[in-house]
């Protein structure tokens, strides 16, 4: 156990429970640009400040995947840059949405046509291990499980997280898409 000061400046242990909730829940988030921003310049340079604006408000212990280009979905032409991030957020899940939204318009998000060229794209995937199904938030992600351009940099980053309605961890979900060379070999993860 480790110790932690309390509030009126004593001492006490605080357990297992107390002590995530100070680290907060991991997450993870993906993120996709295929339009060029005026002060950050190319996708790919998107993408790393975003993650630096996520670090910046926030969310702590921020580690990038590689960053892939990758074939637009539904109409756009431009081809995609896409990364995950994961991190550790200390409030709701709902607040963290808010965060995503703020950061993309920030970076000059507007309201487009769905799949359609964007400058930065940032969508919660998982929130832990929790199942949210609400008007506007829908957590682990909807198409989470179909989408190898964001399931290869999940992977890299958290390959044994499952999906809680699936069971399923990220490599496997990614070997059931059969996109994947490096998944040839068992599922580590119980």
């Amino acid at each position: 156990m480790a110790d932690k000061a309390s509030s009126r400046g004593g001492w006490h242990k605080a357990g297992p429970a107390a002590i995530l909730a100070q680290r907060g829940v991991r997450v993870a988030i993906g993120l996709g640009s295929n339009r060029c921003h005026g002060r950050h310049g190319r996708p790919q340079t998107v993408l790393r400040a975003a993650a630096a604006a996520l670090a910046n408000n926030g969310v702590a212990e921020l580690r990038l995947s590689k960053i892939r280009e990758t074939a637009p979905l539904g109409p756009s032409q431009r081809r995609f840059a896409n990364a995950v991030v994961i991190g550790r957020w200390q409030g709701n899940a709902e607040e963290l949405l808010a965060l995503l939204k703020g950061i993309e318009r920030a970076f000059g998000r507007r309201t487009a046509r769905r799949w359609g060229p964007r400058v930065l794209d940032l969508d919660l995937l998982a929130f832990t291990d929790a199942v949210i199904a609400r008007r506007g938030l829908t957590v682990p992600h909807p198409g989470l499980p179909q989408r190898a351009f964001v399931l290869q940099p999940f992977a890299d980053l958290w390959p044994c997280w499952r999906h809680p309605a699936l069971n399923l961890s990220v490599r496997a979900l990614l070997a059931r898409l059969g996109k994947s060379r490096a998944i040839d070999r068992p599922d580590p993860c119980p």
